[in-house]
């Protein structure tokens, strides 16, 4: 059994007190959500008193990225996984098509950035997907699975045990376009064979994929009732505490 992950990026928005009433607002609203684990990823700089407040509650604390580096060393404007590990964070976003697009993130970064995650425990939510003209050139899967191999490289059966993938057609992100449940489950079905062609069979079982582009709470249901579709990684739905708490509450 493959327990879902319903998670809220809140990319750059919510000033340090917004995201703090949020949270606690979310946390009443979710408390009895035994079926799925509920994720938050507000920003750096509310990450550390969202945790606190969230302690011994069903609902956890995600960083929106981390440094390559697993270290601490000279590099300016960097957090690395272990000050993310020390604020209270059990998740980090890797590799989101933002990052990919305009900062410059490739699969190699991905890589090494799930590796930083990997050594201090946290567990990695990695990103993959493809843009329009790759979907209307049929190269979606080339593009999803070369992202796939890149970004989990080198990682052992061990280590994909704190793995996420999270599936996100870029042309499905904030234009209101969803990818149809039968486009989505369609490619989480080609992840997982993937999967069980770079790790195992039993790896590609036990990982967790799930969608995100356009998830509100009218058409979670339909996702969720999808083979392969194990979560959602929620972008502006997941701003308000009452929104989000009806997707979590999919049930």
């Amino acid at each position: 059994m493959r327990t879902p992950i319903i998670a809220g990026n809140w990319k750059m928005y919510k000033l340090h007190d917004e995201a703090v009433k949020t949270a606690v607002e979310l946390k009443s609203l979710v408390s009895n959500a035994g079926h799925c684990e509920v994720v938050i990823a507000p920003v750096f700089t509310a990450l550390k008193t969202v945790a606190d407040r969230l302690e011994g509650s069903n609902v956890k604390v995600a960083a929106q990225n981390c440094a390559a580096e697993a270290n601490h060393s000279a590099q300016t404007g960097e957090v690395c996984a272990d000050m993310i590990m020390d604020v209270g964070c059990e998740y980090v976003i890797v590799g989101h098509s933002e990052r990919r697009q305009f900062h410059g993130e490739t699969d190699d970064s991905v890589n090494r950035k799930v590796k930083a995650c990997l050594e201090y425990g946290l567990k990695a939510i990695v990103c993959v997907g493809e843009d329009l003209s790759q979907r209307e050139s049929g190269r979606e899967k080339e593009v999803v699975g070369g992202q796939l191999a890149g970004g989990l490289a080198g990682l052992t059966l061990a280590d994909m045990e704190r793995i996420i993938i999270a599936y996100e057609p870029v042309w499905a992100i904030g234009t209101g376009k969803t990818a149809t449940p039968e486009q989505a489950q369609e490619m989480h079905a080609y992840i997982r064979r993937a999967l069980s062609g770079s790790h195992s069979a039993e790896c590609a079982a036990g990982t967790r994929i799930l969608y995100g582009g356009s998830v509100k709470p009218d058409n979670i249901r339909e996702l969720m009732d999808r083979e392969d579709i194990d979560g959602a990684l929620v972008g502006g739905a997941s701003l308000e505490a009452a929104t989000f708490s009806k997707i979590v509450n999919y049930r």
